[in-house]
């Protein structure tokens, strides 16, 4: 299997993506900053062509995209592990959720928590604006946008990557996901440029979220310090932010980006807590329950929306705009969920990464949109919605403004929205990096610097050409040719799961002839063996001595029959026998030591030297889907070479089911 460049130690790149994206990210911002003016009427003519010609595209994918992710993850294809069969989730659920909320859309929810139900109600799509049903509306469509669309674009990513990646052991990559379709020709030009895309559609829409959330930080900063709200000061703020993110790199993904995840969780909750309890309570506590029923009994409807026959610019600015976002965002979230996703299953994923961060989500839109809400409508505070008319950036200071202890909650939120920044940052960098090595997670500092900064000047260039518009109209542009490697990704991730479905089946349903050996091992055996608990160098021994010399005697047989057989060990102790069948199915069976604590009623003295000193290990059996969780220590060479043809006489099974499908 092709690998991609490891020249040296200081840089490991795969070439054709790094170039490639590295030169068509500086072309841009070079075309951007030399000519502002042409550059954001390029964008303009840009946003209008994909809202007027395209845009059904992007309805129609988006919702193929929820269908395919909820029936993957609670058909007969949720019980399969994203990893090895054996494998366990590498973080709690609590560092989870919060990891995937702070990459997910955190400084999305900043920007939009207050301005967006606000700007739906005064100016709604269709019907009469600042009524009682325009307010409904406006949470309704929020909720829209924010809610199940937005996760299961990034969960078709992540399940794609996650899958290949940790349970083929294809690269962490994009063109991983369409192994199935083209094979080994991934790592050739179709490979290079669904990853080129997938890295351009990453800066687009990491910058997007950059520049929003500048332009919030530095209307915290006029707000909070009287400085003025101005370009400079935004590239200023980006800059130094952006350094702040190289930092957090610098730290890795446990110690930089989990820690100040976990961080913005609490950040985030503070405030959540405080708006419920300063704002209208009750009032909230309806509306929490309302507005998810609202939005669910129209959700169909929504969905397929594109206002044909009431024709508006509002579409694209805004539900095409949130489908671009997701879309172009989806290579760097979804690389990042898969990476914090290893060892669940695909129904625990879709749950989680479907429903839970969801929930979160309506509720910070129903806590703070409500809350806006009812100011305007019931206290007749009137001047907030012109306030966020006016900017959408300090929509959430002027709101904090009719709160108590506004200065203080306003200084919080613009920490937040910086910590939401660097997250943002360096998380887009940690998966640039990885796409542009060829799935390397452990690439040069240099490298995850260079991405950081190259997202940075990316979106001080696109705010200086366009301001928000240009931000929002590249998103739109760079998601769409994602938006098709995304339909070949479901496609390929059907046809892997659903062969390994079958196979599953075929073994569990295969008729398997009689032994020829020993039909049994004898109940006395078995009591000694469920008793015994062997040292690592026992099992090691027993994997040496009877093993390898078994499963030497079924491969010399399946190479006097001209198969493709070899016997191998590991440096960890294992021992496989691996029969390749060319384009069909390669048959693998190995045998590993395995660490286990004593059981309880062994234990007299539980220190922890003593459990330590009383680890036992057994001699596992594991196939290609991972470890079976049976033990085949103490038996027979005889007795082994017979569970090996079981095995082998099931694959044989799959692949006769596989040519007849």
């Amino acid at each position: 299997m092709n690998e991609p460049s490891r020249t040296r130690n200081w840089i490991r790149i795969n070439p054709p993506v790094f170039i490639g994206s590295a030169i068509l990210s500086l072309l841009l911002v070079i075309y951007a900053m030399v000519d502002p003016q042409g550059a954001s009427h390029v964008f303009g003519a840009v946003n209008r062509w994909i809202t007027d010609s395209a845009g059904w595209f992007y309805i129609l994918a988006v919702a193929f995209f929820l269908v395919f992710v909820i029936v993957l993850g609670f058909s007969q294809f949720g019980t399969i592990k994203l990893g090895l069969d054996h494998s366990e989730p590498d973080y709690s659920y609590l560092s989870w959720f919060a990891m995937l909320f702070s990459a997910g859309m955190g400084i999305g929810l900043m920007f939009f928590g207050v301005a967006e139900p606000v700007m739906h109600y005064v100016d709604p799509p269709v019907g009469d604006p600042e009524t009682v049903e325009a307010a409904r509306e406006a949470m309704r469509i929020t909720f829209f946008h924010w809610g199940v669309h937005a996760w299961a674009i990034y969960a078709v990513v992540a399940i794609s990557l996650a899958y290949f990646a940790y349970r083929h052991n294809l690269p962490l990559t994009i063109r991983s996901a369409l192994y199935p379709l083209i094979g080994e020709r991934i790592y050739g030009p179709i490979g290079h440029t669904v990853d080129t895309f997938a890295v351009l559609g990453t800066i687009f829409g990491v910058a997007t979220s950059l520049g929003i959330g500048v332009t919030q930080i530095g209307s915290g900063f006029e707000y909070l310090f009287g400085i003025e709200n101005t370009a400079t000061l935004q590239v200023i703020l980006i800059a130094a932010i952006t350094a702040v993110a190289t930092l957090s790199v610098g730290l890795g993904l446990d110690t930089g980006i989990r820690r100040i995840s976990e961080f913005n969780i609490l950040l985030a909750i503070l405030l959540l807590l405080f708006v419920l309890v300063a704002g209208p309570t009750v009032f909230l506590l309806q509306t929490f329950v309302q507005n998810p029923g609202n939005s669910l009994s129209g959700l169909f409807h929504s969905t397929f929306n594109l206002y044909a026959y009431e024709p508006t610019d509002w579409i694209g600015g805004w539900t095409l705009f949130y489908w671009g976002w997701w879309i172009a965002w989806s290579p760097f979230v979804g690389m990042f969920i898969a990476r914090v996703s290893r060892g669940r299953t695909i129904r625990e994923f879709v749950g989680g990464v479907l429903f839970v961060p969801v929930g979160f989500t309506f509720m910070w839109m129903t806590f703070f949109g409500d809350t806006a809400l009812h100011m305007i409508m019931e206290e007749g505070i009137g001047e907030l919605a012109e306030a966020v008319a006016g900017d959408y950036s300090i929509a959430l200071f002027a709101f904090f403004d009719h709160l108590p202890l506004s200065g203080f909650f306003s200084l919080v939120a613009t920490i937040l929205v910086i910590t939401f920044f660097v997250t943002s940052s360096d998380s887009g960098s940690l998966v640039v990096d990885m796409l542009t090595s060829g799935g390397n997670d452990e690439s040069p500092l240099w490298q995850r610097i260079f991405w950081a900064v190259v997202e940075g000047i990316v979106a001080a260039a696109l705010l200086i050409a366009g301001g928000l518009g240009a931000l929002q109209t590249a998103t739109i542009a760079s998601a769409l040719p994602f938006a098709v490697i995304m339909l070949f990704m479901c496609w390929g991730l059907f046809r892997a799961v659903r062969l390994e479905t079958l196979k599953k089946t075929s073994l569990k349903e295969a008729w398997v002839m009689p032994k020829s050996g020993p039909a049994h091992v004898s109940w006395k055996k078995r009591l000694r063996t469920l008793i015994h608990h062997p040292k690592r160098a026992e099992v090691e021994r027993f994997l040496k001595e009877t093993v390898y010399p078994a499963f030497e005697q079924v491969a010399a047989e399946l190479q006097r029959q001209n198969l493709d057989t070899r016997v191998e060990t590991g440096a960890d102790g294992r021992v496989w026998i691996e029969v390749r069948h060319g384009a069909e199915a390669d048959f693998f069976y190995s045998v590993r030591p395995r660490e286990y604590e004593p059981p309880a009623f062994v234990l007299d003295d539980t220190r922890k030297k003593r459990t330590e000193a009383l680890k036992y290990f057994r001699a596992e059996v594991h196939l290609r889907e991972g470890g079976q969780d049976y033990d085949i220590m103490g038996l027979s060479t005889d007795e082994i070479i017979h569970d090996v043809i079981d095995q082998y006489e099931r694959h044989h099974a799959f692949m006769n089911a596989v040519r007849t499908t």
